[in-house]
C-alpha cells in the first residue's frame, strides 16, 4: 500500500514540475514562450509549443497555426524563428572595432543576442509577439 502511495506521489511531483516548466508565464508572448521551450526541449517538427501556448493562454486563437503558416512557419515551431520573427533590431549588438594581438584593427560584426531578454509582455489572450520581436526585413 505504501509503495502505491509513494509511486502516486512521485508521479504527481513529476507532473507538477513538467506543468510548471511548460506553462506560459503571466503576460509572456507566444514567440518568447516558444523560444524558451525550444531552447529547453528542442523542436520535434510540430507546432506543439504553439498549440500549448494557445491552449493555456489564448484558447480563442483557433487559427494560430494558419496565421503562422502565412508568415512562413508552416511546419513546426522552429520555423517561427527561421521565417516569421527575429529579435528586434534594437536588441542586436553593434559592429565594433578591436585591436588584435598584432595591433591590427579587426571588425567584430554585430548580431542578434545569444539569449533574449525577459518577455516585454502582452495581454492575456494575445498571440502577437512582444516588443522583443519583429518581422524580418527581406530584401529579395
Amino acid at each position: 500500500m505504501k509503495a502505491n502511495t509513494k509511486s502516486a506521489e512521485a508521479e504527481r511531483i513529476v507532473r507538477d514540475a513538467a506543468l510548471a516548466l511548460m506553462t506560459p508565464e503571466m503576460g509572456e508572448c507566444l514567440v518568447c514562450f516558444v523560444d524558451r521551450q525550444l531552447r529547453s526541449f528542442g523542436c520535434d517538427n510540430t507546432h506543439r509549443f504553439t498549440l500549448q501556448y494557445r491552449d493555456a493562454s489564448a484558447p480563442r486563437a483557433t487559427a494560430i497555426v494558419k496565421r503562422l503558416s502565412r508568415l512562413g512557419a508552416c511546419c513546426c515551431d522552429c520555423e517561427i524563428f527561421l521565417n516569421a520573427y527575429e529579435p528586434a533590431f534594437a536588441l542586436w549588438s553593434r559592429d565594433r572595432w578591436v585591436e588584435d594581438a598584432q595591433g591590427e584593427a579587426t571588425c567584430l560584426e554585430g548580431g542578434p543576442p545569444d539569449v533574449m531578454p525577459p518577455c516585454a509582455g502582452v495581454r492575456r489572450g494575445a498571440v502577437n509577439p512582444c516588443g522583443n520581436w519583429e518581422r524580418p526585413l527581406r530584401g529579395w
